[in-house]
């Protein structure tokens, strides 16, 4: 087996860095996490964290093994190219509108998390239907991130993907049940430094032994087997959505639909909000979400990353077995470079930043289900009461545990659709499962901001036609439907062709219209 072969290359010197990495790793944010003795503690840090450690905790979250794996597959396939940097763009223009727009929103009032904010304005309904939509898009966003890093571990490892998911979601949920979010944000800060290094390490290693004028020709004059010539270094794609809406990494998709998908993942997503609350002011929460930024930095590094692999087995060549393994699927490049050519020793610490990336991801998202599904179910009041505090941990900690089963579960399935997938970018899958619910969100969100008068029943119907939309056009709903041995020709002779990203936009811009459908009885009136 291919697989066997590039597990062997391994060895017991790199187990026992991944292991020492990952149990020094847990005692520092043990040591540093201190008690969880408030729910406010397990969740919010108890509002003591600093900025510089809440931003590097945001960074280490977003990246994950997600981008260290995915984006060098992405640019190593044969179409692959750095467009994908052109995101960046939505990417600062989303954190600099949550920084100066919402954080001082947010920081009006005692809140744990923008569903609160949403729940004050709009109703008790709109906060329970917004968790709800958290959570679903939760489990689809991150079990891409268990999934790539499973991958990581089966090269390495040779072990089947299941064991690989069910191996990664215990040690997440060990980090969660730690110490809550100062365990977790603490931990985030030393993988950051680590995911940066182990980058470095990697593109210097590259540069060192081609060089990098040899890297930039191999890139730049590629001609794939069609005869296509290919720029793998070309960053700016300015194709008209009218001529082909189905290209996701172009400019106008950065600059028109990225900024709809960022202010959702950052002024919405409770995985990277909750980090804002955990600082002590709006001032520190605001240069934690701008200095966020940084981690364009961090993309860039890894962009020259996948076109210094893609150099490398373009000259030095490689075995049958990784031709194989490369063939199914392109985000098997770095990890398998890594094993087999890296020393030993490096080789496990290079690895131990992305097992540790990914974990520390994972974590987070526990903790944010946790706190949220809690809130929804008993009410915020139950839960933040003082006198309740211990009891409220207890059943904290039994609800990161079966969110962690559930995560798990969903990422085995994602595992098996991927490998039936022919489009096997990983980027793409992040970034498409959680366009079921960010339009939504946001959608609300600005619901709650704008005045006027609004409609549950009109934002209810905004948000299921949203869903249904993403549904008739991706490709995970006609996949369950063949699981199901029923007939999908009617969705593929109906689906219209246009990328994913687009629907950021639509059906924000979708919920947020519906919301002022006068429709029911119940209509709420947003606060300034």
């Amino acid at each position: 087996m291919p697989a066997d072969e590039i597990a062997n290359h391994f060895t017991s010197l790199d187990w026992a860095v991944v292991v020492f990495y990952l149990l020094f790793t847990t005692w520092i944010g043990h040591r540093l996490a201190g008690k969880a003795a408030t729910v406010k503690d397990f969740f919010l840090g108890g509002r003591t964290m600093p900025w510089w450690a809440v931003s590097g905790s945001m960074i280490a979250t977003e990246i994950s093994a997600l981008t260290f794996i995915g984006v060098p597959g992405g640019v190593y396939a044969a179409q692959g190219d750095w467009t994908y940097l052109q995101w960046g763009i939505g990417s600062i223009i989303a954190r600099f509108l949550v920084g100066y727009w919402l954080v001082p929103l947010y920081y009006r009032r005692e809140i744990y998390s923008p569903y609160d904010f949403m729940g004050n304005q709009l109703g008790e309904g709109v906060r329970r239907l917004v968790t709800g939509l958290f959570s679903v898009g939760a489990i689809l966003g991150q079990s891409v991130r268990v999934l790539v890093t499973a991958l990581i571990l089966q090269t390495v490892t040779g072990w089947d993907m299941t064991w690989s998911i069910l191996a990664i979601g215990v040690f997440a949920l060990l980090w969660t049940l730690i110490g809550g979010m100062r365990t977790v944000i603490w931990t985030d800060v030393i993988q950051f430094l680590i995911f940066i290094l182990g980058g470095l390490l990697a593109l210097g290693w590259l540069v060192n032994g081609l060089g990098w004028s040899e890297i930039v020709e191999v890139n730049r004059s590629f001609v794939t087997g069609e005869g296509v010539a290919v720029d793998k270094m070309r960053i700016f794609d300015f194709t008209p959505p009218w001529d082909n809406a189905m290209l996701n990494y172009t400019f106008w998709v950065a600059i028109f639909a990225m900024p709809f998908q960022n202010l959702a993942a950052f002024g919405t997503d409770q995985l990277n909000t909750q980090r804002i609350f955990c600082c002590g002011t709006p001032r520190e929460a605001r240069k934690a979400m701008v200095w966020s930024s940084v981690s364009l930095v961090i993309t860039l590094v890894m962009l020259a990353v996948g076109s210094g692999l893609f150099a490398w087995y373009q000259i030095k060549g490689m075995t049958p077995a990784e031709a194989t393994l490369f063939a199914k699927d392109a985000n098997f490049v770095f990890p398998t470079w890594i094993t087999t050519v890296v020393p030993p020793g490096l080789t496990g610490l290079i690895l131990a930043g992305a097992f540790a990336a990914a974990i520390s991801s994972l974590d987070s998202v526990l903790a944010a289900l946790s706190q949220t599904s809690l809130s929804a179910i008993l009410g915020r009041e139950k839960v933040e009461s003082a006198e309740r505090s211990g009891e409220m941990v207890r059943l904290s900690r039994i609800a990161v545990a079966v969110w962690a089963v559930l995560l798990s579960g969903f990422a085995i399935w994602m595992a098996r659709g991927h490998a039936a997938s022919e489009n096997k970018n990983l980027i793409d899958l992040a970034f498409g499962m959680v366009a079921y619910t960010y339009g939504p969100l946001l959608g609300v969100l600005l619901a709650a901001i704008l005045p006027g008068r609004k409609s549950l029943v009109g934002i209810i119907i905004g948000t299921v036609v949203s869903i249904l939309i993403v549904l008739w056009v991706r490709p995970e709903f006609p996949r369950f439907l063949d699981g199901l041995g029923l007939a999908t020709d009617w969705l593929d002779a109906t689906r219209p062709q246009i990328a994913f990203a687009w629907f950021y936009p639509i059906n924000a811009l979708l919920t947020l219209g519906c919301a002022y459908l006068p429709l029911g009885r119940a209509t709420v009136r947003s606060e300034e």
